[in-house]
């Protein structure tokens, strides 16, 4: 039996248990509450301001092609052999298509397929054949001296066969005992062991694309500041794919049926954003950097503006000709002075110059008329601060001044190889009558010199990372960068980048 006055007591004790329990379970909530409320606090910022999906891994390995097995050509290729034609007839034997796949390539015809020139307001072919630089000017009349970088034998004058399959030249991008050298026209030099190097042949290296590219303008580094003898075994401060991973060039210019990927706008009206174009983001990540205030950069700045930002780092390269001065009797130096071809200056380690660029260029075709009395911009980079497509390129600016005619007011082709050229007769009269004959171009008798500007965008040489631009290179009182003939306002950091409407189109794998 359980007394009335003993149940209350129990009844209040029990509900003042009840109550102490229960100020500590809601304690309990409270302190659980302001743990979510400071988790949120700190959490919602980041879910707000860190993008949806996490940027792309930069892994360019994944887009490396694998290196080709080699066939040892040893017992295929016996010989013997008295020409290099002979070559290339038994190379058919097992590569019956191989000589027209490359007929069809720029590296055989030496000009484009017919593109529109809106400059022009027409179509045009262009290509080593038939476009005018201010190096060395025009193979037109001084075929022989200029076509022994061409993959055929024989091109001597116009009248070169480019249908005949036995004219191409296996051996140029083929020969791996490094032996093989071309003459003039493009045949094998007279102490070529043809049988060695047909059976040395391989997949093409950097000796073998350097022959040619290395010494484009007559000479090591004489046309381009990111091309030259340092490529053919460099270290990697020189080239950091080249130095410090052994690519070849193929690695990046990657070919299919002989067609090689990559083409520079100094022989052509260069639209970079073509499938036949080498770009960096074909291996890297659009947003390749861990800071995104760097991946910022990429809609405006292409890769090798930061990447590259020396050239010419271990051989001079050639910034200024003047064929004006030719044909004096002065003292001698390849990198100063020859009677046959002029005045010139070379640099080493030479920073950029800087433009916009959309990948294409307003070219100087024979014929057109010039003002001689400021430089001629022979492929002159397009774009602008408000070309969505342009950013600021990094570009080898080489300055010349090139024979003209004063009465026509265009620039002559002259013949300066073989009989009666310039290099042999020293008269500027007889060179242009000659060179007119095989151009095409009127001559009035009456000449004169110009200056001239050609752009050559820089790609190769790529730095270390450690080694790219920093902030302060550009952003800075003394910085590389002149924003002003850029089109901004003052430094973009200051006063703000570049507002583009539509946003820029980015080229995706």
């Amino acid at each position: 039996m359980i007394f009335p006055h003993l149940f209350f007591e129990a009844t209040v004790l029990a509900s003042d248990k009840r109550d102490e329990r229960g100020a500590m379970n809601n304690s309990k909530y409270v302190w659980l509450l302001g743990l979510v409320v400071t988790l949120a606090i700190i959490i919602t910022p980041i879910i707000l301001f860190v993008p949806d999906k996490a940027p792309k891994r930069d892994d360019p390995w994944a887009h490396v092609p694998p290196a080709k097995v080699h066939t040892d050509h040893t017992p295929l290729m016996q010989g013997p052999y008295e020409t290099g034609s002979d070559v290339t007839k038994a190379c058919l034997d097992c590569h019956p298509t191989a000589v027209q796949e490359v007929m069809q390539t720029t590296h055989w015809t030496w000009e484009s397929e017919p593109v529109y020139d809106p400059d022009h307001g027409k179509y045009v072919t262009l290509g080593k054949k038939n476009a005018i630089n201010n190096f060395c000017i025009s193979i037109e009349s001084n075929w022989p001296a200029c076509t022994a970088c061409h993959t055929g034998y024989g091109w001597t004058d116009e009248s070169f066969d480019f249908s005949n399959e036995e004219n191409v030249d296996c051996l140029v991008c083929h020969d791996n005992s490094g032996t093989y050298k071309k003459s003039k026209g493009g045949y094998p030099a007279d102490d070529v062991d043809l049988v060695a190097v047909a059976q040395s042949v391989a997949s093409p290296t950097r000796e073998n694309c350097g022959g040619c590219h290395f010494k484009g303008g007559g000479g090591n580094a004489v046309k381009h500041g990111d091309l030259d003898e340092s490529l053919y075994f460099p270290t990697a401060r020189i080239d950091v794919h080249m130095g410090g991973y052994d690519f070849q060039c193929i690695t990046c210019h990657q070919t299919q049926n002989h067609k090689v990927k990559g083409h520079a706008p100094s022989v052509s009206v260069g639209i970079l954003n073509t499938e036949n174009q080498v770009h960096c983001i074909d291996c890297h990540s659009e947003q390749p950097h861990d800071d995104p205030r760097l991946n910022e950069h990429t809609d405006t700045v292409a890769c090798q503006t930061c990447h590259i930002p020396t050239m010419a780092k271990k051989e001079a390269t050639k910034i200024h000709w003047d064929w004006s001065t030719a044909g004096q009797d002065l003292p001698e130096d390849p990198h100063q002075y020859l009677k046959i071809k002029g005045t010139f200056a070379y640099e080493k380690n030479l920073p950029p110059e800087y433009y916009w660029y959309n990948g294409t260029v307003s070219r100087y075709l024979k014929g057109d008329l010039i003002d001689p009395s400021r430089p001629t911009p022979m492929n002159a980079p397009n774009g602008d601060i408000n070309d969505p497509n342009a950013k600021i390129w990094p570009f080898k600016v080489h300055r010349g001044k090139q024979i003209y005619d004063t009465v026509y007011g265009y620039f002559l082709v002259p013949k300066t190889f073989g009989e009666g050229g310039y290099w042999t007769e020293f008269d500027w009269d007889k060179a242009a009558r000659l060179g007119s004959e095989a151009s095409g171009l009127k001559y009035s008798g009456h000449y004169d010199f110009a200056p001239t500007e050609f752009y050559w965008p820089t790609t190769h040489m790529v730095s270390p990372k450690e080694d790219a631009l920093q902030c302060v290179d550009c952003h800075s009182e003394n910085g590389r960068l002149d924003w002003i003939a850029l089109g901004y306002e003052g430094d973009p950091v200051k006063v703000g980048g570049r507002e583009l409407t539509p946003a820029i189109s980015k080229k995706t794998r």
